[in-house]
């Protein structure tokens, strides 16, 4: 039985760091409101002379392109001046792929809801029946977090050797088609968001999705050392009288 519960609380557990991955995605592509880390990237990489565009005009594309990606936006369209000349940015191609893209994006968010929930649920029932739930929370905790660094650092070996092949090897298995292979020479697209920018992204998700684990942790942490500390003045008390 102690097994079972453990097991239980250990999937629960899970579920609610898959849930944390999801909103570490969503706050590393979405937390700053003026998209600053965008423009470093745009600038370390030098994209405006790719595109002969200014850092304004790349920003304001920017800003629709991630408007449609939740939804903000009914169409992925902007014009504006690309090598002299105005045009669309995006073109059919780009269309399709983002479309693709944002269905990901807000279909990965409802998994996360419906997996903080399931967490939430489950673990609330686990609370009401186990005495010692502090305890069992922390260790089954522990133990999600060992599983899935132990996933995360396999993935970031094999990113770290091969970032091209890996990032290849998901868009083939999130994406059903071929309209995620650009041609720089006919998509603005993949010259505003160069490999480079995906690499520094996986790396910005990884430092946000580090931090919310680390910080969880020292939240259970505290509840299990202050119930262990309350057991303890409780005992003193009753051995003094």
């Amino acid at each position: 039985m102690k097994k079972l519960k453990t097991a239980v609380s250990v999937g629960a557990m899970m579920c609610g760091i898959l849930a944390a991955l999801i909103f570490s995605i969503w706050i590393a592509v979405y937390g700053d409101s003026k998209y600053t880390f965008y423009k470093k990237e745009y600038q370390k990489y030098e994209v405006t002379k790719d595109l002969d565009m200014t850092i304004d005009q790349v920003m304001y594309v920017t800003d629709h392109m991630m408007s449609y990606l939740i939804g903000k936006e009914d169409k992925l369209s902007v014009i504006t001046q690309i090598d002299g000349t105005d045009k669309d940015f995006f073109n059919e191609r780009d269309r399709l792929h983002m479309a693709d893209v944002r269905n990901l994006f807000l279909g990965g968010i409802k998994v996360g809801v419906v997996c903080i929930i399931a967490a939430v649920v489950i673990l609330g029932i686990m609370k009401r029946k186990e005495e010692d739930w502090k305890r069992l929370f922390l260790k089954s905790y522990t133990m999600a977090i060992a599983a899935w660094i132990f996933v995360c650092v396999l993935l970031g070996i094999a990113f770290y050797v091969d970032f091209t092949t890996c990032f290849t090897i998901f868009h083939k298995i999130f994406f059903t088609n071929i309209f995620w292979m650009f041609d720089p020479a006919t998509d603005y697209m993949i010259r505003m968001l160069p490999e480079g920018f995906f690499s520094d992204m996986v790396i910005r998700v990884a430092e946000v999705f580090g931090i919310v684990l680390i910080d969880v942790w020292v939240i259970f942490f505290l509840i299990k050392n202050m119930a262990v500390k309350h057991r303890l003045d409780h005992k003193c008390v009753l051995d003094s009288e």
